[in-house]
């Protein structure tokens, strides 16, 4: 064979090789992952400037920003959430990390409440919660005395 033959050759396996490690380098791109975040919660720093039973709606607006979400139902509270997805491949889109900060109010408009939930195995885990009052709402002192007797059995009065 002469020289210009095997310069050919080579040439080809040459351009050959490089474009399988282009296609093996385009492939282990194409599955790596992608995070992607979706939402705004305040850090705890910016929370801690928020006081319970001093703060309204208008100095959390100024404080923290206006959230995406509000109470559906009297407007009693405020939620912030931020979703943080991971994109493999072709495989579906899978959420690996919510956060929920839930500020809620008084009918006075002041700060009532303030809790932040994550996500852990599908269930909302509270991972940490001020507040101000008892959880006893709307209940009279009558229907918290009597609210116990049809809890009681015969066998608590017997020895």
């Amino acid at each position: 064979m002469s020289e210009a033959v095997i310069s050919r050759v080579s040439g080809w396996t040459r351009a050959v090789r490089l474009a399988v490690v282009g296609l093996v380098l385009a492939a282990l791109a194409a599955c790596s992952s992608v995070y992607r975040n979706h939402g705004y919660v305040p850090s705890d720093e910016e929370l801690a400037l928020i006081e319970v039973g001093v703060d309204t709606r208008d100095t959390v607006a100024a404080t923290l920003g206006r959230p995406s979400g509000q109470g559906l139902l009297n407007d009693v509270g405020w939620f912030y959430v931020q979703s943080r997805w991971k994109h493999a491949g072709a495989f579906a889109p899978q959420e690996i990390d919510r956060q929920v900060v839930s500020i809620t109010f008084t009918e006075e408009g002041k700060v009532e409440n303030v809790e932040r939930f994550g996500l852990e195995n599908g269930q909302v885990v509270a991972i940490s919660r001020r507040v101000t009052d008892s959880n006893i709402k709307g209940v009279g002192f009558l229907r918290q005395l009597l609210g116990n007797i049809g809890r009681l059995r015969a066998d608590q009065f017997v020895d």
